[in-house]
């Protein structure tokens, strides 16, 4: 199992403890050192079944500076792809990548239903 993270974000260090604390297997990797591709993006996108805004961090500075609230509609998938390829900050997390699912923030709940 994949966990993407920034390990200065509490969430993610929630995210972490949680899966330690269940005994769950994963690699980790800084999400700001080392950026996931347009092409891993693309497949997560296509596992998770979730529409493609939810892998962008809308609450980040980032995301705000570029304006990308009003952006985002008018710009195609591969675009949208290859700017989250640009800046791991602008990618929503953590990301939790398995076998046949990928969820992107921490919801408890929703974590314990992907892991079972």
């Amino acid at each position: 199992m994949l966990f993407l993270h920034y390990p200065k974000c509490t969430t993610c260090q929630k995210a972490k403890a949680y899966l330690t604390e269940k005994g769950v297997e994963f690699e980790a990797r800084d999400i700001k050192l080392e950026n996931p591709t347009a092409e891993e993006l693309r497949g997560w996108w296509e596992k998770s079944g979730l529409p493609l805004k939810k892998f962008f961090n809308t609450s980040g500075l980032q995301y705000k500076a570029l304006g990308l609230k009003d952006k985002l509609p008018g710009m195609s998938e591969e675009e949208q792809l290859r700017l989250l390829a640009a800046d791991g900050m602008l990618v929503k997390r953590p990301v939790l990548v398995g076998e046949d699912f990928v969820v992107t923030g921490f919801r408890p709940a929703e974590w314990d239903e992907k892991l079972g």
